[in-house]
């Protein structure tokens, strides 16, 4: 038993560690294209914009406890809102970039995982994505969050575990593409919620009161962010 383990363990960091063939370029741009049909369209965008505010409350939540916050609870709705509650100082550095960690948030997986798919280690890719979503679950406060991520996690540990590699690089520049795609709209979303004197306690109008500095430049930022990780993320996706 133990020189089993002991064979299984290095193969299994191999493997974890280890790259992986780049797909033919057909299958980056089908991927891209895939997740554009889940964006665009108001219909689909309603039930896939569940998985960007996965990583928008999840963006919250890390970034609460890598300052140090306390991170109480996060849940997720059937409306695709979002809610991540952290204990703490309600201001101060740690709490401005909590509450710029949510927009910001699916973009920069994007490009994290982008990174990781251009020196071809889209395993590792996986397995990290559904570590995150595993601690995630635990923080979940209520039914509809569990079975979003639920969902999301078993959907990544299938194919990480019994899909062959093409599948698992297909799916893996799809879910990267969604998060760079799907990291843009959001910001356009509350921009035009705001210009109808919607949404006054959204991240923008809480760092506004956090900075004194006026919540039309932190929007600046978020569609900055999106916009960059996109451009900068594609290039890496279409050159690998």
């Amino acid at each position: 038993m133990d020189s089993l383990a002991a064979t299984a363990l290095p193969d299994l960091w191999d493997r974890l560690t280890g790259t992986q063939p780049d797909p033919d370029l057909w299958v980056v741009l089908a991927t891209a294209v895939a997740a554009l049909a889940v964006v665009v369209p108001h219909p689909l965008w309603r039930i896939s914009r569940n998985a960007v505010t996965i990583a928008h409350e999840g963006g919250h939540g890390l970034i609460a406890l890598l300052t140090g916050r306390q991170l109480t609870g996060i849940r997720l709705h059937s409306d695709t809102s979002g809610l991540t509650v952290s204990r703490g100082k309600p201001y101060g550095l740690g709490m401005i970039l909590t509450a710029a960690a949510g927009y910001t948030a699916p973009s920069l997986l994007g490009l994290g995982g982008a990174a990781l798919l251009a020196t071809g280690r889209i395993t590792l890719l996986l397995w990290a994505a559904t570590a995150l979503l595993v601690a995630m679950l635990v923080m979940i406060r209520n039914a509809y969050g569990v079975l979003t991520v639920l969902l999301t996690g078993g959907a990544f540990l299938l194919v990480s575990w019994l899909a062959g590699p093409q599948v698992q690089a297909a799916f893996a520049y799809a879910v990267v593409w969604f998060l760079l795609f799907g990291g843009v709209r959001p910001p356009f979303e509350l921009q035009a919620k705001r210009s109808r004197g919607g949404a006054g306690d959204s991240d923008a109008d809480q760092l506004s009161r956090l900075t004194h500095v006026p919540a039309g430049l932190w929007l600046f930022l978020f569609h900055a962010v999106s916009l960059c990780s996109l451009i900068g993320a594609g290039r890496w996706l279409l050159e690998g």
